[in-house]
């Protein structure tokens, strides 16, 4: 699958995207608020870069002005009850994109193509110490569903999480607006 926004491509990862993915997963504190370990070396980072290869549901945002990987989307199966009409969002942008609306943007694209294609719900979940996922959600337009906790297996840690969701036929809906 590849997407395209006004100013990205969401697309697979690639070999040739070490270094860009190594430069936001580094990113003191950015990985942690998302539930992982930052990546203390380009080791690490091959390593993890070689899993999202292999995994159809993680793409690479490619900034069309430079042509560089700021970050990567995840399409995640229901992980809660399994149901084949639900996927879950996860997502992470290099701190320097932060507040310039590209993840709004590509959260949208991904949205809209996902309610295209037989899926009735999108969850979105955060820490509740993470402002800015929490902040980026609800601009997104997603309801607030409950608190919830997940555990972090990498940082060993278990977190409060809120959870948010939408829902295709709110989705049609807003759009028709």
């Amino acid at each position: 699958m590849i997407l395209e926004t006004d100013r990205t491509i969401l697309r697979n990862f690639e070999n040739k995207d070490l270094k860009e993915f190594n430069e936001y997963c580094s990113q003191d504190g950015l990985g942690e608020m998302a539930g992982w370990k930052h990546h203390c070396d380009l080791s690490m980072s091959k390593e993890i870069l070689n899993k999202n290869i292999n995994n159809e549901n993680i793409f690479a945002i490619e900034n069309k002005e430079n042509i560089k990987v700021i970050g990567h989307i995840s399409i995640q199966n229901d992980s809660e009850n399994g149901r084949a009409d639900t996927k879950e969002l996860g997502f992470i942008l290099n701190s320097n994109y932060h507040n310039q609306g590209i993840m709004t943007e590509v959260v949208y694209k991904v949205l809209d193509y996902l309610f295209c294609n037989e899926i009735e719900y999108v969850y979105a979940c955060c820490s509740q110490k993470n402002r800015i996922s929490k902040h980026l959600i609800e601009k997104c337009g997603f309801t607030f569903e409950q608190e919830g906790t997940f555990y972090a297996e990498s940082l060993n840690e278990t977190f409060l999480s809120f959870e948010y969701v939408w829902n295709k036929n709110d989705w049609q809906l807003q759009k028709l607006k």
